[in-house]
């Protein structure tokens, strides 16, 4: 203990070193958002002397606080830029300045463009570099920044990207952009094209980056042939933190509270030592020397039943006081960096951070099942739960970065994230499967962990040749996502309520392969996936305007491993003695017998459909032009080749579950962009891309879902989806840090995948399967703009309003048939806004945040069966964050979901677009708290 207390003091040490003096540093960039290599930056004022910049256009310089400086950027075929009055408050700042340069003939060179001067304008230059991204991009697309982040009250990066003009989130983690559900949309991290993380559909769960370990999010909304050509609403470019521009050392801690769980019973089972890290610790696995699935099946049943008592006996729950302590969530996060000379030229750069969070979730919600024939319903179940949860979110990222000289970098990067629920949920309710007039009273429970691991480590090269006016970039990457699901519980009662006084019996009947009570689940995914590649850009002149071809290749191979394991425990003959029994005892080691008694027996649910293998292979090539037809136009074109080979669920073709694919797509993409003048933009882009079936949307595994009341399903006759899509959007830059667009778009899909509910019985009878529909088109509006509200009135000079709102029409119809309806996860509308407050001299600056979609379908129904709708819910969200103890730390207030509003899901049943409480037939009914949260960072630079 001692020994690492006096590390750690070395270490604070150490980072103070260099909190002598503070720094300069940004990144210089051309209009086509490419870092300058070998830019000469002049420093002036209080100290002169000259910088350049490094591969990727960054630089900085040491500077002392109080006093100021100019800096003037000059670079062959470019315009000049100075800035002026440069200043730091505090000898531990770091003032950031990205730079944008205009290109120029030769004739242009020294000219020189000034701009707005102080310290408010230096940040007013590093604002628009930022929003320059979008005005300068080749294609329709958004960035979110870092400080962006921050400012938010989101602690990971699906919570953020609800804020991005046209998207919305599901579930706090599940992506919808342009109204599009999640399986329409890719992830990329650190240019390196992600898997589905998730077992049961084609989605990346985006809450597996924790927020401080962002340093930008890129959303594009066009395609480009340089980029993965498999998606139609958006490409998620999540990049994370890279070489600091100088030391740093940040500790921060938080706590916090859900306004729902605070103060109210927590319900808990027990766990493992080590459910705090989000891992089991072999409290819950298989014993040792438990039978495979082949030597369990080849035993008889009284040997299978021997089996179900070395099980634990943990199926009831305990409950925490009612008080605050023991459910206030916890958060803590330290991060440093440094870089260092190797040699004259060359320089070492790293960077690590460790971030945990743990929070405390209760959720109350209400969910029904109805059978609806001509418009009327009839009630199935009605259930309400109470579901505790607790979530871990941690992970650790190591970046290292050698740069050799200002034309070569090599990097390193690897994160690693934990994401877990140990969760127990509690039900009530009725269910009308076996009396369907008066229903029987239940109460059951589920308990169960589910963690997930994600471990992503790349290695890239980047190199600058200026004598051939190329530039290489290559890279290799191995992904590791492993889930797993270990000992799944779930127990119910039920009570007969025609006769008064009846006890809750025990839901356990003679049937070897129920999984809705008496059930034990063990569930294993494991992807492993090698991705290969690298491109070549060649710049060149052509009647006095750089033009640039790119090239490359990329070879993704994509392992997956499904496994389950799910257990029944049954009685061959009915004991009502035995079923009176509680949770606790009901299951002891006594009442299992020996398969063929009155007593309990234990059984695996075999078959084909709870395994499955899979693989795919990938080879993309892709030939991109970015010409500059003359001062005004710019075309940004080329074709891409995806060769896609798959194998899902058992790589023998003879075998039922085989499913081969193969298929060759050829990706045009065209984006033009005309420049009005220096701060107006009009963009047009066509181009098609495709969405291919998901591993689990093909394979015949069937999982029962506890919440649903109904089992999951693939379907291997799915194809892939094509999709064609255009954009044409207007864009205004007024002035530093502002912007307004409006934009329109269209797109046509070919055969769309859909989950929909197939209504064959009540209960565990109903299932969702994934099916193509014949056609969908759709079209849109967007609007997105930022302004600062000094131009309404000089008292208002420290506010910035921004927002967006997207209005999106979309049918899907069938050949032979009326259908004409939304898509699943289909919003007609979204709204985001921000109101920011910031008084620069006191360290202090809040952010107001709303956010709001339209009704969207959740699960799509069938001819007789209305879909289920999710109600608009508004969400309001604040912090407040100022700085103290000389600037040096930070405290930080969020309160997220002000308003905390129920989430209704429902059938419309008289088909009017709008929810009515008391007439239609309300689905899911949920609400989930306010969260509230206070944190103190402290920095040494």
């Amino acid at each position: 203990m001692k020994k690492s207390v006096v590390l750690i003091l070395l270490l604070l040490c150490s980072f103070s070193l260099f909190a002598q003096k503070g720094k300069i540093a940004g990144k210089i960039s051309n209009s086509r958002n490419e870092g300058l290599s070998g830019v000469t930056i002049k420093i002036g004022g209080a100290a002169t002397g000259f910088v350049k910049s490094d591969v990727d256009g960054r630089y900085s310089f040491t500077a002392e606080p109080g006093k100021k400086y100019s800096i003037t950027v000059s670079y062959i075929g470019y315009k000049d830029k100075t800035i002026d009055d440069i200043s730091l408050a505090s000898a531990n700042e770091e003032e950031t300045v990205n730079i944008v340069m205009e290109e120029g003939g030769a004739a242009l060179e020294g000219v020189t463009v000034k701009a707005s001067s102080s310290r408010t304008g230096a940040r007013a230059e590093t604002i628009n570099a930022l929003i320059s991204y979008q005005k300068n991009t080749s294609a329709v697309a958004q960035v979110i920044s870092g400080e962006a982040i921050r400012r938010s009250p989101d602690k990971n990066t699906g919570e953020v990207l609800k804020r991005v003009p046209g998207t919305s989130v599901q579930e706090g983690k599940y992506l919808v952009v342009r109204g599009l559900a999640d399986r329409y949309n890719q992830a990329i991290l650190n240019g390196v094209l992600l898997s589905s993380t998730e077992p049961d559909r084609k989605t990346f769960s985006f809450d597996v980056f924790p927020a401080p370990m962002i340093d930008n999010i890129i959303i594009n909304k066009a395609f480009v042939p340089e980029l993965p050509g498999e998606w139609a609403g958006g490409l998620i470019q999540v990049n994370t933190k890279d070489v600091p521009s100088s030391n740093f050392f940040t500790v921060q801690i938080g706590t916090g509270f859900n306004t729902q769980t605070a103060g109210s019973d927590f319900y808990h089972y027990q766990g493992g030592k080590s459910d705090w890290l989000g891992f089991d610790d072999g409290t819950r696995g298989l014993t040792a020397g438990f039978p495979t699935k082949s030597e369990f099946n080849a035993l008889d049943q009284g040997q299978k039943t021997i089996y179900g008592r070395v099980f634990k006996n943990i199926w009831s729950t305990q409950k925490n006081d009612a008080n605050f302590f023991p459910v206030t969530n916890k958060s803590f996060q330290v991060s440093g960096g440094f870089n260092t000379k190797l040699g004259e030229k060359n320089k070492l750069g790293v960077v690590l951070a460790l971030t945990y969070n743990q929070s405390f979730k209760r959720t109350n919600f209400d969910n029904r099942l109805y059978s609806i024939t001509g418009g009327v319903a009839s009630l199935n179940f009605d259930y309400h739960n109470d579901k505790y949860a607790q979530d871990v979110l941690w992970g650790a990222l190591g970046n290292v970065t050698l740069q050799l000289g200002n034309n070569n970098k090599i990097s390193w990067k690897t994160i690693l994230n934990v994401n877990a629920t140990d969760y127990t949920t509690k039900r009530t309710g009725k269910d009308f499967e076996n009396d369907p007039i008066n229903g029987e009273n239940i109460r059951a429970s589920e308990l169960a962990l589910k963690s997930n691991t994600f471990f992503n480590t790349q290695v890239t090269g980047d190199h600058n040749l200026p004598s051939l006016k190329t530039k290489l970039h290559w890279y290799g990457s191995f992904n590791i996502l492993d889930q797993y699901i270990p000992d799944q519980r779930r127990i119910q009662y039920n009570q007969n309520v025609t006769v008064p006084g009846s006890p809750y019996l025990l839901l356990v009947s003679a049937s070897k392969t129920s999984q809705r009570s008496g059930s034990r689940y063990f569930g294993f995914l494991n992807d492993y996936i090698y991705t290969s590649g690298g491109d070549a850009t060649k710049t060149f002149n052509m009647g006095g305007l750089t033009q640039s071809v790119k090239a490359g290749y990329m070879l993704q191979v994509k392992d997956r491993l499904f496994d389950s394991r799910p257990f029944s425990i049954y009685l061959p003959s009915d004991n009502p003695s035995l079923r009176l029994l509680s949770e606790e005892n009901v299951f002891a080691d006594a009442n299992f017998g020996n398969g063929f008694d009155n007593k309990f027996a234990f059984n695996e649910i075999s078959g084909e459909q709870y395994r499955y293998l899979a693989n795919t292979i990938l080879n993309a090539g892709f030939l991109q032009f970015d010409n500059q037809i003359n001062a005004k136009l710019r075309a940004t074109w080329g074709l891409r080749w995806e060769n896609f080979d798959q194998v899902v669920g058992s790589m023998k073709e003879k075998d039922p579950r085989h499913v081969h694919s193969k298929v060759d797509d050829f990706l045009p993409g065209l984006n033009l962009t005309y420049k009005q003048n220096d701060k107006t933009n009009i963009r047009l882009s066509g181009s098609q891309t495709v969405i291919r079936p998901e591993f689990r949307e093909l394979s015949p595994f069937a999982f029962f879902d506890f919440d649903l009341g109904a089992t999951t399903t693939g379907n291997k006759a799915l194809v892939r989806t094509k999709v064609t899509n255009a954009d044409l959007r207007w864009e205004m830059y007024p002035r530093a840090g502002e912007l307004f667009t409006i934009g329109v778009f269209y797109k046509y899909f070919d055969k769309p995948i859909e989950l929909f509910f197939n209504q064959t019985g009540a209960g565990s009878s109903s299932t969702f399967n994934y099916i193509n529909a014949d056609k969908a088109s759709g079209y849109g509006v967007e609007v997105d703009f930022r302004k600062k509200l000094d131009v309404v009135a000089d008292g208002l000079r420290n506010f910035t309003f921004q927002g967006n709102f997207s209005y999106i029409y979309n049918r899907v119809t069938s050949e032979g048939t009326n259908l004409d309806r939304p898509m699943q996860g289909q919003s007609p509308y979204l709204i985001n806004a921000t109101l920011q407050y910031d008084v620069e001299k006191l360290g202090l600056n809040t952010t107001l945040l709303f956010n709001q979609i339209g009704r969207r379908i959740l699960y799509v129904g069938s001819s007789d069966y209305p879909p289920v709708w999710e109600n608009p819910r508004p969400l309001v969200d604040f912090q407040i964050a100022k700085k103290v103890l000389k600037r040096k730390g930070e405290v930080k207030l969020n309160v997220s979901d002000l308003l905390n509003q129920v989430a209704y899901y429902y059938h419309d049943l008289n088909n009017n677009g709008k929810f009515e409480k008391t007439t239609d037939a309300i689905s899911i009914a949920r609400k989930y708290g306010t969260n509230v949260s206070i944190s103190f960072s402290y920095n040494i630079k």
